[in-house]
């Protein structure tokens, strides 16, 4: 197991805050050279701790207006993995979730209005084979996003 040290946890509230700050700033805050953030960052990228990185798509500004919360129940557990294929043919859904509690599965989608979240739910969702009920939660407003606190993470991967 590799260990992530405080310089590591500081790289990574950084980034996580800015993905586009140049290195040679991130080196600069850290008081280590621009090769050693490179190092670190493609180290962090290796083990799996970056697990991503680019720019996030205001949905709204594509005519998106209506972020759903749907959890969906499925006839047998063991056809999650059909249904997650058939899902993923749907451009709106963003996330997809196997869940314990009341649903099967929980997805988040973006639909432009409430008629297209109805088109989604009745002519696509509700017709995929296994799923026998789902129940719909419009978001009115997105409160917090963020990531995981990192300076209080595990220090070893």
């Amino acid at each position: 197991m590799e260990k992530i040290d405080n310089l590591d946890k500081k790289i990574l509230e950084i980034i996580s805050g800015n993905a586009r700050i140049p290195f040679k700033d991130v080196a600069e805050e850290c008081g280590v050279s621009r090769a050693a953030i490179h190092q670190r960052v493609q180290r962090l990228i290796d083990m799996g701790v970056i697990i991503g990185s680019g720019y996030h798509v205001n949905p709204s500004s594509l005519g998106y207006s209506t972020c759903t919360y749907m959890g969906i129940t499925l006839e047998k557990g063991s056809m999650y993995k059909h249904v997650v294929e058939e899902l993923k043919k749907i451009p709106e859904i963003v996330e997809c979730h196997f869940t314990t509690g009341p649903y099967t599965m929980l997805t988040k989608l973006y639909a432009r209005d409430n008629a297209h979240l109805m088109e989604l739910l009745n002519n696509k969702i509700q017709e995929i084979p296994g799923v026998i009920a789902t129940e719909t939660l419009i978001s009115l407003k997105q409160s917090i996003k963020k990531e995981v606190p990192i300076g209080q993470a595990e220090t070893t991967i």
